[in-house]
C-alpha cells in the first residue's frame, strides 16, 4: 500500500496536510464555526484535550489572524502529552480534572473567564461501543466539571460526544449548565462513526451552585421520567448535521487528481507525533529486536543408538538482555521530536 492510498480514501486527511493543519479534526471545529458562529466575541479560548493541537490551531488563525489589532487575544490549550509548540497558544502540560489546572488557565487570563472553551478528546476506543460510550461521556463531564471553573456567564462549550443509549443523560446533564444545547454533527465526520459535537451556548450555572472537581460524573442518578415520556411529553435531543452538499464526503474515495489544472503530489504531515505510545514498539521491530518464538521443527523418529537431536544453529532466539538494554538506551537518548 503506497503512502498516497489514504490521500485517495480520505479527502478531509489530504487537505488537513495541504492547508497546514496538524490533524483532519480542524474541519470540524471550522464547520461548527459556520453553523454557530463560535469566534464571534471570543477573546479568551480554551482547549481542553489539545493534542496534536488542529482545534488550537483553528483557534489561533481564527480569532488571531496575522493582524496586531488582536493582540489581545489569549488561547491556552491543555493536554496530558507533550504538544509541539503552536504561535499565539499557551500550552499547559496537565490534568483536566485537577483544581490546578483550573487555577492556572484564569492565571494565564489575568484572573479573566474564558468566553469560549472547546474539547475535542476522546479515548483509545476498544470497539465495544457500550464502554467507549460511557469512557467518552466521563471524559465529557471531565471538561464540563473543569470548564465551571472557567467559562464565563453567557459563554459557550463545545466537545466531543458518542451517540448512544445515554445521550439524553448527558443532554439533561449539559441543560443544568446551558439552556441551549444541541448534538451537531460536522459534514467531515464520518457517517460511519459515531462521534458528534454537544454545542452548549449561554452559560448559566444553577443559583448558589460552587465549581468543583468532585461532582458525580454519569452516575444514573437522574430522574428516571427523563427519558420515558412518550409522544410530544418525549425530550428529544436536537440534532444538526452542519453543512451542505457542496462540501467533501469523508465516507467518498477521490481521485487524487482534484483540480485537472494542479499536479496533485505527496504532502508529508504537518507534525509528526511526539513520544507517541508505539515508539518504543517501532524502534525494536525496526532493529530486529522483539522476542521471537523458535520455529517448531518436525521432531524426526530417532534410530536406535542415534544421539539426543540438537537445536539448529539458525533458530530464532529472543535477543540477549544486554543488547535490547542498549537499544531502549539509545531511543530515550534519541531527539525529543521522534515519531
Amino acid at each position: 500500500m503506497g503512502r498516497s492510498s489514504k490521500d485517495k480514501r480520505d479527502i478531509y486527511y489530504r487537505l488537513a496536510k495541504e492547508e497546514g493543519w496538524r490533524a483532519r479534526s480542524a474541519f470540524k471545529l471550522l464547520q461548527l464555526d459556520e453553523e454557530y458562529h463560535l469566534f464571534q466575541g471570543v477573546s479568551r479560548a480554551v482547549d481542553l484535550c489539545a493534542a496534536p493541537g488542529s482545534w488550537s490551531q483553528v483557534l489561533s488563525r481564527k480569532l488571531k489572524g496575522d493582524g496586531a489589532k488582536n493582540s489581545d487575544v489569549k488561547i491556552v490549550a491543555v493536554d496530558l502529552q507533550a504538544m509541539a509548540p503552536l504561535p499565539g497558544v499557551i500550552q499547559i502540560q496537565g490534568d483536566i480534572t485537577k483544581v490546578s489546572t483550573a487555577q492556572e488557565i484564569i492565571r494565564h487570563f489575568e484572573g479573566q473567564p474564558a468566553d469560549l472553551v472547546v474539547c475535542d478528546g476522546a479515548p483509545d476506543v476498544t470497539g465495544l461501543h457500550d464502554i467507549d460510550e460511557y469512557i467518552q461521556a466521563q471524559l465529557l463531564l471531565a471538561a464540563l466539571n473543569i470548564t465551571t471553573h472557567v467559562l464565563k456567564k453567557g459563554g459557550t462549550f463545545v466537545a466531543k460526544i458518542f451517540r448512544g443509549k445515554d445521550v439524553t443523560l448527558l443532554y439533561s446533564q449539559l441543560r443544568i449548565f446551558f439552556p441551549d444545547v444541541t448534538c451537531a454533527k460536522p459534514r467531515s465526520s464520518r457517517n460511519s462513526s459515531i462521534e458528534a459535537f454537544a454545542v452548549c451556548r449561554n452559560y448559566c450555572p444553577p443559583e448558589g451552585y460552587v465549581p468543583n472537581m468532585s461532582n458525580p460524573l454519569l452516575d444514573h442518578c437522574y430522574d428516571v421520567d427523563f427519558n420515558q415520556l412518550e409522544g410530544p411529553n418525549r425530550v428529544i435531543v436536537p440534532f444538526l448535521a452542519c453543512g451542505d452538499l457542496s462540501a467533501y464526503d469523508s465516507d467518498r474515495t477521490y481521485p487524487l487528481q482534484l483540480d485537472p489544472e494542479k499536479q496533485y503530489s505527496y504532502v508529508p504531515p504537518t507534525q509528526p507525533p511526539i513520544h507517541p505510545p508505539y515508539e518504543e514498539a517501532c524502534f525494536l521491530k525496526k532493529h530486529n529486536l522483539l522476542s521471537k518464538e523458535p520455529t517448531p521443527q518436525p521432531q524426526q523418529p530417532a534410530a536406535p543408538g542415534d544421539p539426543p537431536q540438537q537445536q539448529e544453529d539458525g533458530a530464532l532466539l529472543p535477543p540477549c538482555e544486554d543488547e535490547l538494554v542498549n537499544a531502549l538506551e539509545e531511543l530515550s537518548a534519541g531527539p525529543g521530536g521522534r515519531g
